[in-house]
């Protein structure tokens, strides 16, 4: 296949990974069930599409003990996200969740120099405060969301605590068998705060439609949707996929509208707030990468 041809392909999975995640937040809408246990059949579905997709490739799921109980733990932060982030969209609006989700930049531009103690670029300290006037904007005209736009910022933090978590562990084994250990974890963790609250009760039982969803969710949305994501990212620059998955809020937005019309529309305030916190996640990349061409520039030496 002729390489421009193999690009645009890529190129095509990709943005189509992108969208089907932001169709997560269309079917968290659509499904009746609690946050909790819609994030329990999640990850217990996309747990056992993985171990069938392993099986079939013939994968190696050898770890060591250390990094198995490593990515355990690091699954309950996943599985916290998933669960504030569905609570976020059920105590507002997709739109309003999706958004928030945005703000995961900030907290890594807080976050990662904290954990591994390296210094905070003047870079990220501007956009990191137009992202944090944005959210104040979108707290000031959405008021009414304000304890779906926390449980939002709350899904950012652990989104951006296991990303960087991860990004030191996919550096030494594959991304697809991190992410199926981690969702081991995730739903045994789960499964403990459900015993400890009484959440295995009659209310966990889904609907009809509740089933379909879920398994669209855990098969489309997260097995599929991953393993077609990460395959792709081998072969397009980090600069590409970054800004490539900052699309995720506008797709979901767009889904949202498409889905439930009048229900997704917004103040000014709103979309303004969200135009400032989007136009700082594309900035971010754009300037990073012009910064690290130009520092590379000078340490070249001149022939």
């Amino acid at each position: 296949m002729p390489k421009v041809n193999l690009l645009n392909r890529n190129l095509l999975v990709m943005h189509a990974t992108v969208v089907i995640w932001g169709f997560t937040g269309i079917l968290g809408n659509l499904i009746s069930i609690s946050a909790t246990h819609l994030v329990w059949y999640r990850v217990l579905i996309a747990f056992i599409t993985l171990f069938i997709y392993f099986r079939i490739t013939k994968t190696d799921l050898k770890i060591s003990r250390n990094v198995f109980f490593k990515l355990f733990f690091t699954g309950a932060i996943v599985g916290c996200h998933w669960i504030l982030f569905f609570q976020s969209i059920k105590s507002s609006t997709v739109s309003v969740a999706l958004v928030c989700l945005s703000s995961v930049t900030l907290f890594t531009a807080i976050l990662e120099p904290l954990i591994n103690r390296k210094k905070i670029s003047k870079l990220e300290i501007f956009i990191g405060c137009l992202i944090i006037s944005g959210i104040f904007m979108i707290f000031k005209f959405e008021s009414r969301y304000t304890l779906g736009i926390s449980l939002g910022l709350a899904c950012a933090f652990c989104a951006s605590l296991f990303s960087i978590i991860n990004s030191k562990q996919v550096q030494n084994r594959p991304a697809p068998v991190i992410s199926f250990y981690e969702l081991g974890g995730a739903w045994v963790w789960i499964s403990v705060y459900m015993l400890l609250t009484s959440g295995f009760n009659h209310t966990m039982k889904p609907a009809v439609s509740d089933i379909i969803f879920l398994m669209i969710l855990g098969t489309v949305c997260t097995s599929l949707a991953y393993v077609a994501g990460v395959s792709v990212m081998r072969e397009l620059s980090a600069f590409r996929v970054a800004l490539i998955t900052n699309l995720e809020p506008v797709y979901g937005i767009i889904l949202a509208f498409i889905f439930f019309g009048k229900k997704e529309h917004m103040t000014i305030g709103f979309y303004a707030g969200s135009v400032i916190i989007l136009s700082a996640i594309f900035v971010y990349p754009y300037i990073r990468n012009k910064i690290e061409k130009r520092q590379l520039r000078k340490q070249v030496p001149l022939g």
